[in-house]
């Protein structure tokens, strides 16, 4: 099964994908942060991230700047609020695969994740 870090500073927001994700057969693990998210790739790489751009300490840009020049070649899909489209072009740019207006509809998301995993149905489940 593959294996989804959802990164985001909302507890409710992390556990109601979390929750969702479960659902579909997919294992995830959860970061409060982008520094607690990059500490948890040093014990295992996931499948993908799901990355919210707005937090403290270290935010979703510092992430994807990040990823993109230690050439991590993990999918990022980034949930967020902000809408404008010069900040999802950045996205693109910083290398993420999809940008989904949080809050996430669980048929989006779970289209994306398909998507971008190379997932059938049968075996995200």
């Amino acid at each position: 099964m593959p294996l989804i870090l959802i990164v985001d500073d909302a507890q409710f927001t992390r556990r109601v994908i979390c929750k969702s994700l479960q659902k579909q057969g997919y294992i995830t693990r959860e970061a409060s942060n982008g520094r607690e998210a990059i500490g948890l790739l040093d014990e295992e790489v996931p499948d993908c991230i799901l990355l919210d751009l707005l937090m403290p300490e270290f935010d979703g840009w510092d992430v994807l700047t990040f990823l993109k020049e230690n050439n991590y070649q993990i999918p990022v899909i980034v949930i967020t609020a902000d809408i404008q489209e010069t900040s999802r072009q950045h996205c693109f740019e910083l290398g993420a695969k999809a940008v989904i207006n949080k809050p996430p509809k669980p048929d989006e998301l779970n289209n994306a994740l398909k998507k971008i995993l190379g997932c059938t149905e049968e075996n995200a489940r």
